[in-house]
């Protein structure tokens, strides 16, 4: 058959779906040359027409036409509805093992649409005259005969290749073009941000309706197009387009459904000019129904906020990254229920071939109560942002929907439709902009799941609704009353997931105000230390509604600092009044554009037995998210007092060049009759430890008053001329007061290091726990941690594995990637046992630990000469601790052979093994 021939039998026919599909698909087979399914696949493997579970359930079959990897095939009658043909594909589209082409057909009029994994979905379209043309069909460099070749032959042909990452991209780049390009415009059209993010938000919808066909899309490319030169024109046809999408009714001959749900309550078009025109012209060149809407909401809070607008195009958190928190805490014990239903529903699949018609309708009901428990379930985000987690939770539960649909069509079961709704969404948000966008984003997110499921656009009036289930409000403080602020009352809901604020307390008063943080600090009293983290805020007020049954599960974000001993007092909490199931201490994110780690913590009343941590399965989570020693029963040892302080805090400019420094210190001797070498101090910070030291002079003071600082001349003037103005308006009275000293001086640590010739430091965040001998007349400013000792045995047992090994479990890592981990004094060191050592024992460790000291002093100091000043520079401990040389390695075990004999250890404990010794040691000594 040649194609002219194909063209005018089946331009004629008028035969019935039934009479008709299988002749029509074995002439396109001897159109194309090709074997039909009985000669390709004589036992109906892998190429039959009514695939389906016949032999095994009784199915009639649900696809006219499967090729195993190739595609799956609906023929409709003659202008039948393709949209139904093609649902039917999309809801058996897994049983057919996924085909990369879905086809549906009316005789007249063909649809090829892709279905490959992660990439943007396109849709081949082509009508039966078209056969026998040579040309390439609409929008498409293939001809139709090359598209249906493909089918059989090679359907990555059909492959459209770009993914919808990089697809979200290429729009998030033009909207970031977009948005600066009319902030730079600001003093001719006299806009303001949240102008400019409606009026994108806006356009960003009317896109996306245009490609999943709410919108004519030549309306709205025409009012682009024909229209670049001429923005009042522009402005005029987008306001009427804007206009009948708030109304519902007709633009330019097109009939338009009603919108509104907020975003088109008016039809203001604000000033643009014609280059910001051309670029809404790229825009509409994309495919927005294949767009990730999750990006939309990240990208209008960036231009809404001035901190974040270099990060426009910057990374967004993925769906998959949301989805590894939504997974375990929504849907994992929905999915257990389904596989429970499922098992159960097997000796009831047999009801249609014995006509057991009660066996259908237990069945029927089996799976409408499930159906019933999926669109009654209530997801809510307390910090929803632009809705992302709240997107992401309707998407997921939406496709385990389509798997109980599928499975009850598969089956014979009717009267079963979609249900799960963007109704069982709840949110909290503070951000006015934010708090709208999220409900335009979580419905975007819905009517694209409805298109790529083929279900009706139009099936719900108005298509844009406004979600009132999220509540423009703070989450965590009520002062609608000023003089009475109250904690808020969260709607009841069955899960909370979400991402709430990370704010260290340092920043707390400085980004809320005073006012705020009392009323916050009074309000949950003993409950959070005044020292946590913002976050904890979140997580203790989920713990609180999961004790008084007002919620099931939660799974929030955390800082990482949310493992140390202050903002983990919430943690404690939730394991008092009930559990932690599921955690990860430390898993890349993207936040605010960044790579960061942060914790993950899944937590519910205490039923749930199942748990994970990092991904792996345990018995138990402790609440410093470990498994399996629980460290966060150590106390602070009565004998490790005294010893381990932060350094010095400045709080203003003290330190000086090298340059100011030597001409202080050639200066004459002063009126107290002390030369200027007592204030004029060498200063290291956490860098000078591990890498090259920079030279950096300080001036230091002590704890002098300010008659005696006055003595030191030269130095005291300078502090006066730099540091005083800006100390003075300190709002901590104490600062003001003493601006020549130190804002935290640390007179424990200056006592305690009184007459030592050295002392230990280290940095008090590091990759590496470093430690490093420092001289006496060396000022160690914050970044690090000074011990008051200055013999070899404590160095060998602090840079010994033992207590590298608990530094690291006490530790927490901050929010960066590369940071490294931290070191404080109280969780850290003055819960750490030492050993109870013999004489010879501590000798042995003070040997190695001396000799270890000696090998990497001369390593990164080698005799004057042997290497060049660039080369010198890449010799830091930093860069020695990083290539790890086996000369490093030996050294380090020698001592720490020492160190277990003094412990009276084998060396060969696991990790974990020396961390329960330790902890043992640890509760059998004196405790603060």
């Amino acid at each position: 058959m040649i194609p002219l021939e194909f063209v005018a039998k089946w331009g004629r026919t008028r035969l019935r779906e039934r009479q008709s599909s299988q002749e029509h698909f074995l002439d396109l087979c001897r159109l194309l040359k090709v074997a039909t399914p009985a000669e390709a696949d004589p036992l109906g493997l892998f190429f039959t027409f009514d695939q389906g579970l016949k032999k095994e359930a009784g199915g009639d079959g649900f696809a006219d036409v499967w090729r195993k990897d190739h595609f799956a095939w609906e023929y409709k009658g003659r202008h039948k509805d393709l949209v139904v043909a093609y649902s039917q594909l999309q809801l058996y589209r897994d049983a057919l093992g996924n085909p990369p082409l879905l086809v549906v057909c009316d005789f007249e009029n063909f649809e090829i649409h892709t279905n490959f994994n992660n990439t943007v979905k396109r849709i081949y379209k082509f009508t039966n005259d078209d056969i026998a043309v040579e040309s390439p069909v609409s929008g498409s460099r293939f001809s139709a005969i090359d598209i249906l070749r493909a089918l059989f032959e090679d359907p990555e042909k059909l492959n459209p290749g770009k993914t919808p990452e990089k697809l979200t991209e290429e729009a998030a780049r033009l909207l970031g073009e977009l948005a600066e390009n009319m902030r730079q415009y600001r003093k001719l059209t006299d806009i303001t941000d949240h102008e400019i993010a409606r009026f994108i938000m806006r356009m960003i919808f009317c896109f996306f309706a245009s490609d999943v066909g709410l919108l004519s899309k030549e309306s709205l490319t025409n009012i682009i197009r024909l229209n670049k030169g001429k923005p009042a024109f522009f402005r005029k046809y987008l306001g009427e387009l804007f206009t009948a999408m708030r109304d519902g009714g007709e633009f330019l001959m097109h009939r338009v459904p009603h919108f509104n749900g907020g975003l088109f309550d008016d039809s203001i078009v604000p000033e643009v000019l014609a280059d910001q025109i051309d670029v809404l012209e790229r825009l509409d060149r994309l495919d927005w129904s294949d767009i990730e809407p999750s990006v939309f909401g990240t990208l209008f809070e960036r231009i809404l906020d001035p901190d974040t607008r270099a990060e426009l195009g910057a990374h967004y958190t993925s769906k998959e990254d949301i989805q590894t928190v939504v997974e375990p805490v929504l849907m994992s014990p929905l999915r257990a229920q389904w596989a429970e239903i499922k098992s159960k529903a097997e000796p009831l699949l047999s009801w249609r071939e014995s006509a057991n018609i009660s066996q259908q309708k237990e069945l029927y009901t089996s799976l409408s109560k499930f159906q019933k428990r999926l669109s009654s379930i209530r997801v809510l985000d307390p910090a929803c942002g632009s809705g992302n987690f709240l997107y992401t939770s309707l998407s997921m539960l939406k496709a385990l929907e389509k798997e109980v649909l599928a499975f009850a069509a598969m089956h014979g079961i009717q009267g079963l439709a979609p249900k799960v709704h963007p109704r069982q969404l709840f949110g909290i948000e503070i951000n006015e902009y934010a708090h709208q966008l999220s409900s335009a984003v979580v419905w975007i997110g819905y009517i694209q799941w409805k298109y790529r499921n083929a279900i009706d656009l139009e099936n719900e009036n108005p298509i844009l609704q406004s979600l009132e289930n999220i509540h423009h409000m703070d989450a965590i403080l009520d002062r609608t009353d000023p003089a009475n602020p109250r904690e808020p009352e969260w709607p009841d809901a069955d899960v909370i997931v979400g991402n709430p604020p990370f704010l260290g307390s340092g920043l707390l008063r400085s980004r809320l105000g005073n006012e705020y943080v009392d009323a916050l600090f009074s309000l949950y009293g003993d409950r959070i230390p005044n020292s946590s983290d913002l976050c904890c805020y979140w997580l203790e007020k989920a713990r609180a509604m999961i004790e008084y049954r007002h919620l099931n599960r939660a799974g929030l974000l955390a800082t990482q600092g949310i493992r140390g001993i202050t903002s983990r007092r919430v943690l404690e909490r939730i394991k008092q009044t009930g559990d932690i199931f599921f955690a990860y201490a430390d898993r890349p994110w993207i936040l605010d554009g960044a790579n960061v780690h942060i914790s993950i913590i899944g937590f519910d009343e205490g039923s749930e037995h199942n748990k994970t941590l990092d991904g792996n399965p345990v018995t138990s989570i402790n609440a410093d998210l470990t498994a399996g020693v629980d460290l966060t029963k150590a106390r602070r040892l009565k004998e490790n007092l005294n010893i381990c302080y932060m350094g010095p805090s400045a709080k203003a400019p003290f330190d000086i060049n090298t340059p100011l420094a030597r001409t202080f210190l050639k200066a004459p001797i002063n009126i107290n009759g002390r030369p200027n070498s007592d204030v004029v101090r060498p200063v290291a910070s956490a860098v000078d430890l591990v890498q090259r030291t920079r030279n950096k002079w300080t001036i230091d003071f002590g704890l002098m008053s300010e008659k005696e600082a006055a003595y030191y001349e030269l130095p005291f003037e300078y502090v006066k001329k730099t540091v005083y103005p800006i100390r003075s308006k300190n709002r901590r009275s104490s600062y003001a007061a003493k601006w020549w000293q130190y804002a935290e001086s640390r007179p424990g640590m200056r006592a305690a290091l009184h007459g030592k010739e050295r002392y230990l430091a280290t940095p008090g965040v590091s990759k590496h726990r470093i430690f490093v001998w420092v001289p006496h007349a060396v000022l160690c400013n914050q970044g690090t941690l000074v011990f008051a000792r200055d013999d070899d045995y404590t160095f060998g047992i602090l840079q010994s594995k033992v207590h590298e090994l608990w530094a690291r479990a006490m530790g927490t890592q901050l929010r960066d990637v590369i940071s490294g981990f931290r070191y404080t004094p109280t969780t850290t060191f003055e819960t750490f046992p030492f050993p109870s050592p013999t004489p010879e024992q501590t000798e042995a460790i003070s040997i190695t630990a001396k000799r270890l000291n000696e090998f990497r002093e001369r390593w990164l100091n080698p005799s004057d000469g042997e290497y060049s000043s660039s080369e010198l520079r890449n010799r830091t401990l930093t860069n020695l601790y990083n290539s790890r040389p086996t000369w490093l390695d030996l050294a380090h075990y020698e001592l720490d052979q020492a160190v277990f004999q003094a412990y009276g250890w084998a060396v060969d404990l696991t990790p974990n093994d020396i961390l329960s010794r330790l902890l043992t040691l640890n509760l059998e000594r004196d405790q603060v």
